[in-house]
This record gives C-alpha cells, sequence and structure tokens, in this order.
C-alpha cells in the first residue's frame, strides 16, 4: 500500500478525541505536576519485580478500504502473574482516592484497553487484564482497579473506535486527494508575475524541494505573500511537505496571507488555512477564565466541539476569526481551543511568531520534537530578531516578593517564608547593584533557582485549593513569572547575560538573551524547511546569522519591481539629529517638512526616532504654518484610534495633511496607503535605537564576538527602521512619492552601502532652495 495512504494515529489521540466529552477546564494545575507525575510513574514501575516490563511500545495497522491506519502508543507496563497478562496504566492525580472508582475516568480504561486489544491480538491471547494504577501525589499512597476482558470484548471496543474514527481519517484523505487535484490545476492567480516575482517563486519552491533555509530581501510591491504561499502550495500538492505555517509578527500581515488564500480559492483552489488569534482577543467573556464555573462556552465543551468541527471542516476552507467566532457561538465553544483543534485539520495556519518559537507557548502538539514534515514561512523577518531575544529572555522584580509574603504571613506562613528568601537573594543583587554600580551580572544566577523551586512547590498546593480568595491572582501571576524565569534559565549559555537593574523604586534581574541565533535555529529545525523574507532584511548576511542560518542557507536579493523614476529621494544631508544637536535642528526640520508638503497637496508622514522629539518638532510645526493639517501619533493608541488616524489619509487630497509618527512605531511598518492616499515620508535622523542598557550589552557582546558591536545593535536595527518608514510611500506600479532623509550621516559610505539597489542616485540638498528645485522637477518634469 502506497505510504502516503497512512494515517498514523497516538492511542492517545485517538482516545481523547473519539471518546472526549464534558468540560473544558483549564484552571491553575501546578506546572510541576507533570514532573511529579514522571517521577510517579518511575516509583510505581521500580516496585514491581523481575515479572514486570515498562514502558512497551505497542503499534497495530488496520486495512480500511484504500487506507491504512496504524495506531501507535507505549504502554506504561505489563505484568505477568501465573498464567495472567495485566496491562497497567499509570496515572498520578491529586485527587483524594476515595473518590476514584470504576467509573473515575472512562478515557483512561479505553487507552489501557487499547493497549490490551493490541497486545492480545499480537501475542494470540483469549484474555487480558487491565489495570489503572493510580498514585496520589500528595500522599504516595496507591489504589489499583483491575478488570479482566475477553479478546473479543476488547476487539469490539477497538472495533467501535476505529468505526468512529474512519469517518475523520477518510475525510483527511479524501480531501487530501482533492485538495492536491487542485493544487496539480492551480495557475498562478495574476495576469502576469511582477519583475523578480518569478525568481523568488522559484528560489521559495527549491528551497521546500530540497529542506532547506532561505533568507530573502524581496522589496515592497514583488507580492511577497503570493510569491512563498503560491509554491509552497504547489509542492505541498507535489508530496514534498504537509503543512505550511505562515508566521508574523502583526494582525495586518496575517490579513494578507489571508486575502492570498482568498484569490486562490477564486482560482479553483481547495486548502483549508486557520488563522489563530490570541486567546484573549478571541474569548466571548471579559476575563478569559477557562473553566465551567466561570464560562459557560467552557460547560460541556468536549460534548459538542467535534461536531463543530465537523461542520466547519465540512463547509469551510478560509478559517479565520470571524467563522470560528461565528461556528464557536453556533455550537456552544470556546473559540479559542476550538481554533487550535482546527490546527490538526489545516493545510495552513496562520499565527504569530509565539506559536512556532516561544518555548513557553509554542504548539507542542506540532513542536515537540525536531523533524516535522512543516515549512515555516516567515514573513517580515526583520522584527524577529527583537521578537526572537524577548522570547528567550525573562525577568523578576523584587516588589512582589515583599509585597506578597505580607499577605501570605499569616494565611499561608510556609509561602510567606520562600518568598521572604527570594527577597533576601533579590537584596543581594540590589546591593551588587549598588556597591559596584555595575550592573552586569555574567554568571548564571543559580543561587536563585533552589529559592524559586521551593516557592512554586509551595504556591501550587496553595493555588490548587484556593481558588477566588484574596491574594490568589497576584501569586497565580508571580508563579507564572518564576516559571518562565526557571524555563528560559534551562537555555541560560555564553550567549546570555544577567543583569541587574533599578526600575523606579523596584529591582529588576533579568535573564537577557544576546545572541537568539542558536534557540532559533533549534526551533527551526522542528520543521522541514523555512522561507524568512521581509523588504527589509539588509544586511542579508547580518540577518542569515542571526536569525539562525548557516552558511549553507541560501541569499536572495531582489530589486524593486517598480521604475526607480517614481520615487524622488532626497537627503538634507547638512543636518545633524543626533542627540546633543536636536535642539538646534528643531526648526530647520520644521521647514523642511513644510517645503515637501507644499510642494504637492497630499498625505505625507513624518517619521521621528522619539516621541520627544517629534513632539519639539510638532509644536513649534503648528504654531509656524497653522494652515497644515496635521495628526500626532499617541503613546498608547488603541486599535479604533489607529484605524481613524488612517483613514484621514483619502484619496484626491485638495490639502495637505502631515502624520507626525514615531520610527518603528505602529504607521511606519505593515500599512498599505495606495496610490496618492501617501506621496512622501520625511524621515528624521538614521532610526537608532535609544541608548539604554540592553543596546549597550549587546553592541559590547558582539564587539567581542566579532568586531561589528555598534553595528548589531545600533546601526542595522536602525537602517532597517529608515527603509520600512520610507517603504510606505510607493507601494504599487502607479504610486509616485518623495521621500526625504534628514541626517548628515546619510552621506557617508556606510550608511549608503545599506541602500536599497533603487535608491543608488539620491540628490542631495544642502538647504530649502535646493530640495525645492528638486521637488519641483520631480513633481512637474515638463516644465
Amino acid at each position: 500500500m502506497a505510504k502516503n495512504n497512512e494515517i498514523k494515529i497516538s492511542v492517545r489521540n485517538l482516545i481523547e478525541f473519539v471518546l472526549r466529552s464534558g468540560d473544558l477546564d483549564t484552571r491553575f494545575m501546578g506546572s510541576s505536576r507533570a514532573v511529579e507525575g514522571t517521577k510517579a510513574h518511575g516509583k510505581v514501575q521500580k516496585s514491581y519485580g523481575e515479572n514486570y516490563t515498562p514502558e512497551v511500545t505497542l503499534r497495530y495497522s488496520i486495512p480500511y478500504q484504500d487506507l491504512l491506519l496504524t495506531v501507535e502508543g507505549r504502554a506504561d507496563g505489563i505484568l505477568q502473574e501465573e498464567n495472567r497478562v495485566i496491562i497497567d496504566e499509570i496515572k498520578s492525580t491529586t485527587q483524594p482516592l476515595d473518590v476514584i472508582d470504576e467509573n473515575y475516568n472512562h478515557l483512561h480504561w479505553g487507552q489501557a484497553k487499547c493497549y490490551a486489544y493490541i497486545y492480545g491480538q499480537e501475542q494470540g491471547l483469549d484474555e487480558v487484564d487491565v489495570q489503572l494504577t493510580y498514585y496520589q501525589l500528595d500522599t504516595e499512597e496507591i489504589k489499583y482497579l483491575r478488570k479482566t476482558f475477553l479478546l473479543h470484548e476488547l476487539k469490539q471496543f477497538f472495533d467501535d473506535l476505529i468505526a468512529q474514527y474512519f469517518s475523520w481519517a477518510t475525510f483527511t484523505h479524501d480531501w487530501q486527494i482533492k485538495r492536491d487535484t487542485s493544487i496539480h490545476a492551480l495557475s498562478f492567480p495574476f495576469e502576469a508575475y511582477r519583475k523578480g516575482q518569478r525568481e523568488f517563486a522559484k528560489a521559495v519552491y527549491r528551497t521546500v524541494v530540497d529542506g532547506k533555509k532561505l533568507f530573502a530581501q524581496a522589496p515592497t510591491g514583488i507580492g511577497k505573500t503570493i510569491s512563498t504561499l503560491f509554491p509552497t502550495i504547489k509542492a505541498i500538492g507535489e508530496g514534498h511537505t504537509s503543512k505550511i505555517f505562515y508566521l508574523t509578527a502583526k494582525t495586518i500581515t496575517r490579513q494578507v496571507a489571508e486575502e492570498a488564500f482568498y484569490k486562490m480559492h477564486g482560482r479553483g483552489l481547495l486548502f483549508k488555512s486557520v488563522t489563530l488569534t490570541a486567546k484573549d482577543k478571541i474569548c466571548f467573556q471579559e476575563e478569559s477564565i477557562c473553566n465551567p464555573e466561570h464560562c459557560e462556552y467552557a460547560r460541556g465543551h468536549f460534548d459538542r466541539v467535534n461536531e463543530a468541527l465537523r461542520a466547519i471542516l465540512h463547509q469551510e476552507q478560509l478559517l479565520t476569526r470571524e467563522k470560528i467566532e461565528a461556528y464557536a457561538k453556533e455550537y456552544h465553544i470556546c473559540p479559542f481551543e476550538f481554533s487550535l483543534d482546527l490546527t490538526l485539520w489545516a493545510d495552513a495556519v496562520v499565527c504569530d511568531y509565539n506559536y512556532a518559537f516561544d518555548p513557553r507557548v509554542y504548539l507542542k502538539r506540532f513542536f515537540s520534537e525536531e523533524g516535522g514534515d512543516y515549512t515555516f514561512l516567515v514573513d517580515e523577518a526583520h522584527n524577529l530578531v527583537d521578537r526572537s531575544r524577548e522570547m528567550f529572555s525573562a525577568e523578576l522584580y523584587k516588589r512582589p516578593f515583599l509585597d506578597l509574603k505580607r499577605v501570605f504571613q499569616s494565611k499561608a506562613p510556609s509561602i510567606a517564608k520562600a518568598l521572604n528568601q527570594l527577597n533576601k537573594n533579590m537584596l543581594v543583587y540590589k546591593k551588587y547593584l549598588e556597591e559596584e554600580n555595575q550592573p552586569i551580572h555574567k554568571d548564571n544566577p543559580k543561587d536563585l533557582y533552589p529559592p524559586l523551586h521551593k516557592f512554586m512547590k509551595e504556591a501550587e498546593e496553595w493555588l490548587t485549593k484556593n481558588e477566588n480568595q484574596e491574594g490568589y491572582e497576584e501569586l497565580l501571576e508571580l508563579y507564572f513569572s518564576c516559571h518562565a524565569f526557571l524555563r528560559i534559565a534551562e537555555f541560560y549559555d555564553e550567549r546570555y547575560v544577567t543583569y541587574v537593574e533599578k526600575v523606579q523604586k523596584d529591582i529588576k534581574v533579568k535573564l537577557f538573551c544576546l545572541d537568539p541565533s542558536y534557540l532559533l535555529r533549534d526551533a527551526l529545525r522542528r520543521g522541514r524547511s523555512a522561507i524568512l523574507f521581509s523588504a527589509t532584511l539588509t544586511p542579508l548576511p547580518y540577518f542569515r546569522e542571526i536569525l539562525g542560518g548557516n552558511e549553507e542557507d541560501k541569499l536572495l536579493r531582489l530589486p524593486s519591481p517598480f521604475d526607480r523614476n517614481n520615487l524622488c529621494l532626497s537627503i538634507a544631508n547638512r543636518i545633524s539629529t543626533k542627540y546633543r544637536a536636536r535642539e538646534d535642528s528643531y526648526e530647520a526640520i520644521v521647514d523642511y517638512i513644510h517645503l515637501t508638503a507644499q510642494q504637492r497637496k497630499g498625505n505625507y508622514f513624518a517619521f521621528f526616532p522619539s516621541y520627544q522629539y517629534m513632539d519639539q518638532v510638532y509644536q513649534r510645526f503648528i504654531e509656524k504654518y497653522p494652515e497644515i493639517k496635521t495628526l500626532l501619533q499617541g503613546s498608547s493608541m488603541v486599535e479604533a484610534e489607529r484605524e481613524q488616524f488612517l483613514l484621514q489619509f483619502q484619496s484626491n487630497s485638495i490639502e495637505s495633511l502631515v502624520g507626525f509618527a514615531v520610527l518603528g512605531g505602529i504607521f511606519s511598518e505593515g500599512i498599505d496607503l495606495v496610490g496618492d492616499r501617501l506621496v512622501g515620508a520625511i524621515i528624521v535622523g538614521v532610526g537608532l535605537p535609544q541608548i539604554c542598557l540592553e543596546r549597550d550589552i549587546i553592541m559590547n557582546y558582539f564587539q567581542e564576538k566579532n568586531h561589528l558591536g555598534y553595528e548589531y545593535a545600533y546601526m542595522y536595527p536602525g537602517m532597517n527602521k529608515v527603509l520600512q518608514g520610507a517603504g510606505r510611500v510607493i507601494r504599487s506600479e502607479w504610486d509616485q512619492g518623495v521621500v526625504l532623509l534628514i541626517d548628515e550621516r546619510f552621506r557617508h559610505s556606510r550608511y549608503q552601502k545599506l541602500f536599497p539597489q533603487e535608491w543608488s542616485n539620491p540628490s542631495f540638498v544642502r538647504d530649502l532652495k535646493e530640495l525645492d528645485l528638486t521637488l519641483e522637477s520631480f513633481w512637474n518634469p515638463n516644465k
């Protein structure tokens, strides 16, 4: 039978999928319980004699029509007693053993009975004993429940399971045939390839087929999303990969991916994609508390979820947030858990970077091991540098330990004692900072780990029994912060540093990941191939190194598909925007912005390196030129405010509008103002991140490593922001616009080496008169 007709499923997943029922309940259980459960398994297994065989791998394949279903798993143990064979399934529990009887959990029986049938069939037995061994974690007591089953009884149970699951298995198989047939017939969903687009698509296809990594700088307008999705879908149709993870940093880029799928569906593609939305955003309740007492959608969730899955999978292909919410409401189930279930059946998953890379939240159903048959498409990959540092770092503050010690002094002295010890540990770091005046503590803070483990153990016992008590939420938050800290500590090596910092009246200790490349490389190994792409991966070798690539991974740099004559790039190279010179630059920048906006009526952005700099120029601008309509970016704008801001950028403007915004912020990346909705961008400064402790630590690390500390910490991230801001102007082949760069440093070769090809002949303007002539020549070439 052909290998691609084989469908594999674990015993546990088979049981949980077919037999699951009842409530969704994700209330706190304690993260160390899983570790304790594993230890409990070992204790029970060692308590038996030589007639006990632990961890027995079992596998059974069933031909069915044109399919081969393989069910596999590992029994906890097999015990031989005289003429009896006992299949032992060990479960750890925090419940009192007197509440556990034969009817306690039918899933436990189901799992053990599957193992019993497979083993009995394999050994030719007439009957098999099934034993559930419950180990009470707190008292270490054990309770045994044992039943004897005839093999034909087990066969009936197993066959019933398979009959129920086969409808899903055949649906999957039939869908894949339909999907692959449609893929073979799919043509590129546009009239023609843009300049460079075919080359990009071919490189993506070859990368997927070869199981490699590609780092691509693909300029704005080339059609990056379709250029990566189309060839990868073609590769799926040919069996080179089985699932796409389209990874993004922002909601707006996830929407672009959905639009690409929609476009291909219009051309006949049959392909299921699911978009994951953060739990707190998609939750129907005011608070995301997932248990039946707090949430009506959690009550009976598992009684209805398979029916909802069957309905949506038979009727829909684009499983967007709106579709998921609609079906979740109709079937009265949790939309977030529903969306996670859908990832198992989808051909593509569109989601945030976190779901693939963050060790604390990545999708363990896919990424527990290396070598999954997946392709990662990492959009706007320049964002992954700082995001990965954030994902692989963790921090603790002193204040919560002290505050909660006082809260729990009387109600839980053991917790207060553990918190007191941690507070003392943090005081040592505070003293170190005050006496040495040195924030860097390069060593792994191993002294913190034992008291953290002690605190977590004490906190777990209280949290599992005292929900809704005073201090519960605060203790729970601190518990998870400590858990995250210890999780990240597992990765601590020479690429990390510990630093101590005073934050207002508090002390922070942080495990800071300086170089995320190694951990990203490990994460990418969980798939088969990866394409990391952006309009601004400059310089490419830097991004390949920092994002986990190797020398063997291909680099691709594509030219802009647009006519260079549509962009007027000017550089005001007589103005310094360095921090010490900023005060002297305000008036000149005001005049340069005004002249640019007056030369041609339309919508403009003026991007600044900080809110403070922006505010200073903005106040002077509205005083000097009140006739120009302006908008000002707020420091904490909600989604509705952002949308309202962008709605002001309308086509066919009869007056000029200048939006004052921050470089590297919400309006300098990812927004798409096509045509004359945006005709120019004035970029003040070279985009350098603000000098701070973390940036300096990064600089010192890479200076020692490769003598490129300033470039890695400041220059490359800064120019990336500049290129992103400038990239808002030309979004299609019909767009025309101006980009004015204001800073004397742009005339230096070290910056010009980072310019894209289409910036090869900028106009250097020494004063307003030269800028006026340059803009006049661009906007009125025939005058």
